[in-house]
């Protein structure tokens, strides 16, 4: 019996329990019927099932009251200063990174008695400052488990319990610069360093997302093709990149040499752990080939099962907020496919192959396939798409994956010493990256590489798939069973799909507004043509881009035929990138205005890099769309860039639906008066809701029937209540994308 994987599983089952199912009322009185239930235990029951049943009600109890006491004293002390101002000298812990609106670095805050880190907001002066050092000034602090009502777990799971945000002027100390614990962070920086002397510039992202896990500057194409392709994983640090470490320096020190193994490779998997940064991916990787390369040291035999377990008890232990971590639970759920799933499939189906290279390939499907059974399913839930072409991806990368790491790795490492020499080396490295990226843009660009979960048969269909594994693991008889499954998988994913595009192949025009939070996509289709108008979002947490391209894609549709911007704003521009990157686009229709602005330059040279032709609409003009059509109208009013938007009508026989992007209620007058509109069906309400927009002048000419707003969380009051009266009162039915999701209008 596993008595340390059964207490530190029953440990952790407490904290995820504590996360996802136990409100904060039950804890106390769950842990202590487990206290209870121990007490029964060890009074009725005997021999193992009293060992097992103890372990399990110890490991439950001491996680709940665990995971009390660390709110209690580690979190709990924040909670006075949110939403108030004061003094505050802060630490930094890392280097600063640029925000949207200046700096943004992870601090500890001194003097306080305060636990744990902090992320700070200050001025873009501060992106030259190093770790150690010291700022003080005036700050706002707010929750970092709850922005604007909305409870997240972004911050918590990195142990960072508050945001501060500056206000003023700040003075910065040395302090603690130059520190022995800062080493980690100043190592990190020299590898930056290093690999832009190595690398030539097209490749310097990729070697920096596969030797650091930093993907900030991959290319908005290589980070969605890695993606789509199933390969974000070899850039993201985890066990692979551990395995890939410690394989390079068995290589330098020979096998048979245990002691000086363990000597050199223990320390040196905790320092790249702390390089990276110690995500829960790689602070598991490393703890479990410590376990490996300490067990025969001790005399001890190594069991993966238990070392898994005891990597997430100390991870867990560390931050019990920790569970909330996607990527602990993606990289807990990988290893934990391959340990447990992996070898049975290789044995029913691999074992009797006669050559290697077929013992090869069936032996990395089998590793992809066993990750998969757990992975699959939180994929779905966080991402929204499953890559089906995982597998193959696998099979053609992994080993070039492994290659380009060892490599670009030596050559970090020689450059320290002869320069010449590493960036001589760094050529085949280099070319194992063009490699992988040409590997994950031809997988990319594969039909059905990929389902996305807009589609909401498919919740439906995976729920399907893994009764039938089920199913196949309990029947031990059937030689064929498994191939009968996956046949009927695949059948049923064909089916999915196909009745997920058959709604909108039908009826004259489909109208989407896409449920983007703050902002606005809007998608018009018809008889497979289709037009997006913007893609932007101010959620932070919500990429518009992606979702709008999950849902193109998961009804079918590879390329839009124009994408219409109203205006530059970010809230309706911001997603452009990732579109871009996914989708093939026929033409970028904008306005002429603000030829100074920042976004308007970003938009065109994004266009240019991607041969999409930009129409500059200075005069109305009609757009063939199916069996409908598009007038886009010029901008109608001058000052703001709100007021210089474009704005859209969409007519299919008798139906109108009119897009005013965000101008306001003296703009909207102007465009009643210059243009003569119908009577329209639906009104897109204008700037998100509020009340200086959809004036009653814009009601009484075009007499909706439906009102749609595209907002989220906020903090302007959009949707603000004047305007929702004012649309009551012209009977007008309201639709909103923060309440209902995706608004779907069909016209048949």
């Amino acid at each position: 019996m596993r008595k340390l994987a059964t207490f530190c599983l029953s440990f952790a089952a407490a904290l995820f329990a504590v996360q996802y199912l136990l409100p904060d009322p039950l804890r106390l009185p769950f842990a202590g019927g487990c206290a209870v239930l121990l007490a029964v235990v060890v009074l009725v029951l005997r021999g193992d099932w009293r060992t097992r049943c103890a372990l399990i009600a110890a490991g439950l109890a001491l996680g709940l009251l665990y995971h009390s006491a660390y709110a209690h004293f580690v979190c709990a002390p924040y909670a006075p200063l949110f939403d108030t101002e004061d003094a505050c000298v802060m630490e930094l812990c890392d280097y600063p990174t640029r925000s949207a609106y200046g700096a943004r670095m992870e601090v500890r805050i001194l003097g306080r008695g305060l636990h744990g880190k902090a992320v700070y907001y200050g001025k873009e002066a501060l992106l030259s400052l190093a770790p150690g050092q010291r700022i003080t000034g005036r700050v706002k602090f707010q929750n970092a488990a709850e922005i604007r009502g909305s409870e997240v777990t972004t911050f918590t799971a990195r142990g960072v319990y508050s945001l501060l945000y500056s206000r003023g002027d700040v003075t910065v100390e040395r302090g603690n610069e130059g520190a022995l614990r800062y080493l980690p962070q100043r190592l990190w920086q020299a590898v930056q360093s290093r690999i832009a002397l190595c690398f030539p510039e097209r490749t310097q992202p990729f070697l920096r997302a596969i030797l650091l896990g930093d993907r900030t500057l991959l290319t908005e194409e290589d980070d969605a093709n890695l993606r789509e392709a199933g390969l974000y994983h070899i850039t993201a640090v985890s066990g692979l990149h551990c395995a890939f470490l410690l394989t390079l320096i068995t290589v330098f020190i020979g096998r048979g040499r245990r002691k000086l193994l363990s000597t050199l490779a223990i320390p040196a998997l905790i320092l790249y752990a702390l390089l990276v940064g110690a995500s829960p991916s790689v602070v598991r990787a490393a703890i479990m080939l410590i376990l490996v390369l300490l067990a025969p040291l001790l005399g001890r035999e190594n069991d993966p099962i238990t070392s898994l377990s005891l990597a997430l008890f100390l991870i867990l232990f560390a931050n019990p907020y920790a569970a909330a971590s996607i990527s602990l639970q993606l990289s807990f759920a990988a290893m934990a496919g391959m340990l447990l799933l992996t070898p049975r499939i290789y044995e029913a189906y691999c074992t009797r192959c006669r050559y290697a290279l077929q013992r090869a390939v069936l032996g990395s499907l089998s590793a992809t396939a066993g990750a998969l059974v757990f992975t699959a399913p939180l994929t779905a839930y966080y991402f929204d798409y499953l890559p089906l072409v995982s597998p193959l991806s696998n099979l053609l990368c992994l080993w070039a994956a492994s290659a380009v790491f060892a490599l670009g790795f030596v050559s970090v490492c020689l450059s320290f010493v002869c320069l010449p020499a590493a960036q001589l080396l760094a050529y085949l490295p280099h070319g194992g990256a063009e490699y992988l990226l040409a590997c994950a843009r031809l997988l990319a660009g594969l039909p059905y590489h990929a389902v996305y979960f807009e589609n909401d048969y498919l919740k439906y269909w995976l729920l399907y798939v893994y009764g039938m594994l089920a199913a196949c693991a309990a029947a031990r008889r059937g030689k064929y069973r498994a191939w009968v499954a996956g046949a009927l998988a695949v059948l049923t994913l064909a089916l999915c799909v196909r009745l997920n595009a058959l709604p909108i192949s039908g009826g004259s025009l489909h109208m989407i507004a896409l449920d983007v939070g703050q902002g606005q996509s809007v998608v018009l289709s018809s008889k497979g043509k289709t037009a997006l108008v913007d893609c932007g979002s101010s959620n932070a947490y919500l990429s518009a881009g992606d979702i709008a391209a999950n849902y193109l894609k998961s009804i079918g549709c590879d390329t839009l035929d124009y994408l219409i911007l109203s205006h530059y704003h970010s809230d309706h521009t911001n997603g452009l990138p990732v579109l871009f990157a996914r989708m093939e686009i026929g033409a970028l229709i904008v306005p002429d205005i603000g030829q100074e602005d920042e976004l308007r330059a970003a938009v065109l040279a994004l266009a240019a890099s991607h041969g999409v032709p930009v129409v500059f609409l200075t005069e109305p003009q009609k757009l063939p769309l199916g069996e409908a059509s598009i007038a886009v109208y010029p901008p109608m009013g001058a000052g703001e860039m709100n007021e210089e938007g474009l704005s859209v009508l969409c007519t299919a026989g008798t139906f109108d639906a009119l897009l005013t992007g965000d101008m306001d209620a003296s703009t909207e007058r102007v465009l009643t008066k210059a243009v003569r509109l119908p009577d329209i069906e639906v009104l897109l309400v204008g700037h998100h809701g509020s009340k200086y927009s959809t004036g009653n002048e814009l009601l009484d000419a075009v007499t909706p029937e439906i009102g749609v707003i595209s907002t989220g969380e906020n903090g302007y009051g959009h949707p603000n209540a004047e305007t929702l009266y004012r649309l009551q009162d012209h009977g007008v039915a309201v639709y909103r994308t923060d309440l209902q999701g995706h608004i779907h209008i069909t016209l048949n």
